[in-house]
Parts: C-alpha cells; sequence; structure tokens
C-alpha cells in the first residue's frame, strides 16, 4: 500500500472521529438548551426529562440549527412566555460551549 493510501484511510477515520464528537456535542448541547427551556416551562422531573429529550430529537428534522431553534421558540411563545430571538441564540451558544467543554 503507498503512503497516499495511507494518508487518505487516515484523514478518513479523522473525518469520521470529527463527525461523531460533533454529533455527539450537538447532543449535548441540545440536552442543556432543553433543561434551560423546560426550566422556563416549568416542566419537573419525568416531564422534563421527556421534553429534552424532545428537543435533541428536534434536531433530527433538518441540517443545521434552526429546527431546534424553531421548536424552541413556538414551544416558549405557545406557553405565552415572551423571549427575544436573540436571548434564545445567546443561550443557544452558551450551551455550545458548555458542551464542547465537556469533551474536551
Amino acid at each position: 500500500m503507498s503512503s497516499f493510501d495511507d494518508r487518505k484511510k487516515g484523514f478518513e477515520k479523522k473525518f469520521v472521529r470529527d463527525e461523531e464528537m460533533q454529533f455527539k456535542v450537538n447532543a449535548k448541547r441540545n440536552k442543556y438548551l432543553g433543561e434551560w427551556v423546560a426550566e422556563k416551562l416549568g416542566k419537573k422531573d419525568q416531564n422534563k426529562e421527556i421534553y429534552v429529550q424532545e428537543v435533541i430529537k428536534s434536531d433530527f428534522a433538518e441540517p443545521g440549527d434552526e429546527d431546534v431553534f424553531r421548536k424552541i421558540q413556538k414551544d416558549l411563545k405557545e406557553s405565552g412566555i415572551e423571549i427575544l430571538d436573540q436571548e434564545i441564540r445567546d443561550q443557544m451558544a452558551s450551551c455550545l460551549e458548555r458542551a464542547k467543554k465537556d469533551f474536551l
């Protein structure tokens, strides 16, 4: 096997590892985000855990973060909780940084 093939396989393995790590970080971010929203919605115990799982699953609707953002925005609005879009986005960024630290 040539060194080029070895390098190619090495890059492919790194790509897979990086993608897996990003998936885990995003899931953890969504967990933290779901907990934050659940608290605002007054959800506790099992209802809180169910809601957190809903937030995590909402990230599978489409690529990117907008599906999660829209779910949270909709849930807060339907519950009569007024919150600025920027506050949600700031919390998403904060939860992402926290999740990244968990995996360092």
